[in-house]
């Protein structure tokens, strides 16, 4: 729960110590008016602007491969890809990625609208390209099953999500679970190597 706060809960303006040290290290009378000017990092427009397109693409991506799906695939034998290995199987699914949790599709749906905010509250103070990646990847990947969700049957917020990749012995999941996935696993990293969403590099 600390980590968790320590990366969201800062606020707008990027906590990075480096700036303070060097806006404490200036003179008190540097500015023309004797005050000190507010340390800026540029290009946090460019990391959102990042977020949000690999998002727009990885939910794009989805929505075309499940409409395909739908119109081309369900209801039809799986079409082999690789042998027995990996095959297109539509199937609809109620649960969370790759088919866990069939009973509790309200809370994923819940779940899934609570990600897509704290990555929206994370943007805020977004310096860091691959986290922009990551959470772009993330948002993209929630949206796209959260529109399944809400849009298809049996009913809004129970809506069963479309899967079609079936590799063998493996769970069927679709693009928007390999987007999260993906996602998470790059979060999980960028962790390891100590980096935050505001670009800063910490050492525990």
């Amino acid at each position: 729960m600390a980590e968790a706060e320590r990366i969201i809960g800062t606020p707008d303006t990027p906590d990075d110590g480096g700036e303070r040290t060097a806006a404490a290290a200036a003179p008190a009378g540097s500015g023309a008016s004797g005050e000190e000017a507010p340390a800026r990092r540029p290009g946090r427009g460019r990391r959102i602007a990042v977020l949000f397109a690999v998002a727009a693409v990885a939910y794009a991506v989805d929505l075309i491969s499940k409409m395909l799906v739908v119109s081309r695939l369900e209801g039809r034998a799986p079409i082999q890809v690789v042998g027995d290995l990996l095959e297109l199987h539509a199937i609809r699914n109620p649960g969370a990625a790759f088919g866990f949790g069939a009973a509790f599709t309200v809370i994923f749906t819940l779940i899934a609208a609570a990600v897509i905010v704290v990555i929206i509250r994370l943007a805020r103070k977004l310096y860091s390209f691959p986290w922009a990646v990551a959470l772009g990847l993330l948002l993209g990947g929630a949206l796209g099953n959260l529109t399944d969700r809400i849009f298809r049957a049996p009913g809004v917020f129970e809506g069963e999500v479309v899967d079609f990749i079936a590799p063998k012995g493996f769970a069927v999941f679709n693009l928007a679970d390999s987007a999260i996935v993906c996602g998470g696993v790059l979060i999980v990293l960028l962790s390891f190597r100590g980096l935050d969403p505001d670009g800063t590099v910490h050492k525990d």
